[in-house]
């Protein structure tokens, strides 16, 4: 096992995306849930002792196959949700992407009614200290969220300032970073699970 404690931050992998309905509902695509199986595989998956989800469905699915190669529970937390974007709900790609921009741009501003990047920062750094004190075991913690508030989580890691440079890589999510969790030290950024 690694020396210290890790904690895998993990985003969902694909979505079937459904402008009809609410995105904290999307599943899991096809595509997102054989990533997500083929992660499992990946060697750290035998160090982690506790499992942690987002209440959000795709990060739920996400988590189900987890738990079912590992034999965890899965612990949901409302904290490990998604930046609330709930004022415009879908947007188009490249509106999207635009909006993303800004979000990320001008952290203490509510883009288009979207929640400040500064105060969803410090949801999600609240939420994985949260986990992270009452995590069981002694081995890995896995925690099962979104793109958006990890790249924020990272960097917050870094001690950099809120920048969409810290975005997972643009691949259809399904991305890992780790990090000490005593130090908070980032041990690997991004990568992909499968």
């Amino acid at each position: 096992m690694a020396v210290g404690r890790w904690v895998y931050f993990i985003t969902h992998p694909n979505v079937v995306v459904d402008p009809a309905v609410a995105i904290t509902e999307w599943p899991l695509s096809e595509a997102g849930r054989e990533r997500m199986a083929r992660g499992c595989a990946l060697p750290w998956v035998t160090e982690v002792t506790a499992l942690y989800s987002s209440a959000e469905r795709k990060a739920l699915d996400a988590a189900a196959i987890l738990s079912a190669a590992t034999g965890l529970p899965v612990r949901t937390l409302g904290g490990l949700g998604e930046n609330d974007r709930s004022a415009t709900g879908y947007l188009p790609p490249v509106e999207f992407e635009a909006t993303a921009d800004r979000f990320f741009a001008e952290p203490e501003v509510a883009v288009r009614g979207w929640a400040r990047a500064d105060d969803e920062q410090r949801r999600i750094v609240a939420a994985v200290q949260a986990v992270i004190a009452e995590a069981p075991g002694r081995g890995g913690i896995a925690i099962i969220s979104h793109g958006a508030v990890g790249a924020l989580l990272l960097a917050h890691l870094h001690g950099d300032g809120i920048s969409r440079r810290f975005d997972q890589p643009g691949n259809g999510g399904g991305n890992v970073f780790a990090f000490d969790a005593a130090t908070g030290g980032v041990i690997h950024g991004w990568q992909p699970i499968g």
